[in-house]
């Protein structure tokens, strides 16, 4: 499965509606630890087509990404990875931390 991107409220709360559960990715375009993180995702969405991922880039859209933060009560960070469960946070994580075995890890808790 691969990646796609949002850039709107509208396409988050699409997302919300129509996934039971999604993994999510907030991306910055600057930033070299956000490149592997983004790597390190795309190589998990690949290998796992059980869970769909998303993303956004910062950059692009930062009030999605200031809603984000606000509607899950989570800091913003970026590189920054969420596992989405009926709506609320099940796993998240960021920096180095968001690698391909630590999405698998956080899928399989």
């Amino acid at each position: 499965m691969s990646m796609t991107k949002i850039s709107t409220v509208q396409e988050w709360e699409k997302l919300l509606k129509d996934n039971e559960h999604f993994y999510f990715l907030k991306n910055s375009t600057t930033c070299p630890i956000s490149t592997q993180a983004f790597n390190e995702t795309e190589n998990f969405s690949e290998e796992e087509k059980s869970v769909p991922v998303f993303y956004l880039d910062v950059q692009e859209a930062r009030s999605l990404s200031n809603e984000i933060a606000n509607r899950l009560n989570v800091k913003h960070e970026s590189p920054q990875a969420f596992l989405i469960q009926d709506g609320e946070v099940k796993w998240h994580d960021s920096h180095w931390n968001v690698t391909k075995e630590t999405l698998a890890r956080a899928l399989n808790q």
